[in-house]
C-alpha cells in the first residue's frame, strides 16, 4: 500500500521563501520514495522539470495562486507559460468572490480559460478553497469545474483559514461523480490523514509532509 499510496501524492513546496536548493532536495525526494508528483511555484516550474527529466515524477504548479483574484486572461497566460517551462500538472483557484456573489458564468468562464490554455498539455485541477464557502458554493463550485472542463477539483491552497475535512472530500467525491478527481490538500499531516482522506474519495493528496505519510 505505500507504493500505491506515493503514486497518490503531489509532493508540495509553495512556500514565498523557498529557494533554489530546496527545490532540488524536493526532486530527489519524489524520486526516491517514487511520488506522484512535485507541485511548486510557476517560478520553480523549470528548475523541477530539469531536476525530473527521465522520470516519471510529473511537475505540477499552481495558477492565480493563493487568492485566485486574477482576471481569466492572467491565469490562461500563467498556464501556458507554465507548460512552456514543463509543467504537466496545473492547479488553479477559482474566483472565489464571483462564486460568492452568485456570478457562475464568471466562474466558470475563469475555469475554461485555464481549461483551454491546457488543452492536451497539462491536467487541470480546480482549487475551490472550501473553507471560504458555504455547502451550496462548494457543490455549485465542483459543478462548475465539471462544466468547464476540469480534470480534479481540489480543497485548498494551504493558505487560507482550512484544509481539507472528510467532510468536503465526500460532498466534493458526491457532486462530482466517479470519472473526476478529487485532490484533498492542506493539514494532511500523516499515513492515517491520508488513509481517512482516500477512503472519502480522494484520489490525489496533496502534502508537504509525504515522506512522513509513506514511512509511518
Amino acid at each position: 500500500m505505500t507504493e500505491n499510496i506515493a503514486k497518490m501524492i503531489d509532493h508540495t513546496l509553495l512556500k514565498a521563501d523557498s529557494v533554489k536548493e530546496q527545490i532540488i532536495t524536493l526532486c530527489k525526494e519524489a524520486k526516491e520514495y517514487n511520488f506522484y508528483s512535485v507541485c511548486v511555484n510557476p517560478t520553480w516550474v523549470k528548475e523541477a522539470a530539469e531536476q525530473l527529466k527521465g522520470t516519471d515524477v510529473e511537475v505540477c504548479t499552481v495558477i492565480g495562486f493563493p487568492l485566485g483574484a486574477n482576471t481569466p486572461e492572467t491565469k490562461a497566460f500563467e498556464t501556458k507559460d507554465a507548460i512552456a517551462n514543463g509543467a504537466t500538472e496545473v492547479d488553479m483557484v477559482i474566483n472565489i468572490g464571483e462564486l460568492k456573489a452568485g456570478n457562475d458564468e464568471a466562474v466558470e468562464n475563469d475555469i475554461r480559460a485555464v481549461v483551454n490554455a491546457a488543452a492536451g498539455k497539462a491536467l487541470v485541477k480546480v482549487i475551490i478553497e472550501t473553507s471560504l464557502l458555504t455547502e451550496e458554493e462548494k457543490v455549485r463550485a465542483c459543478e462548475l469545474s465539471v462544466k468547464a472542463g476540469a480534470d480534479y477539483v481540489k480543497t485548498s491552497t494551504g493558505f487560507s483559514t482550512g484544509g481539507a475535512t472528510l467532510e468536503d472530500v465526500k460532498l466534493m467525491r458526491e457532486t462530482v461523480g466517479p470519472d473526476i478527481g478529487v485532490k484533498a490538500s492542506g493539514g494532511v499531516r500523516g499515513k492515517e490523514d491520508a488513509h481517512a482522506m482516500i477512503d472519502a474519495g480522494a484520489s490525489r493528496i496533496g502534502a508537504s509532509s509525504g515522506i512522513k505519510i509513506v514511512t509511518e
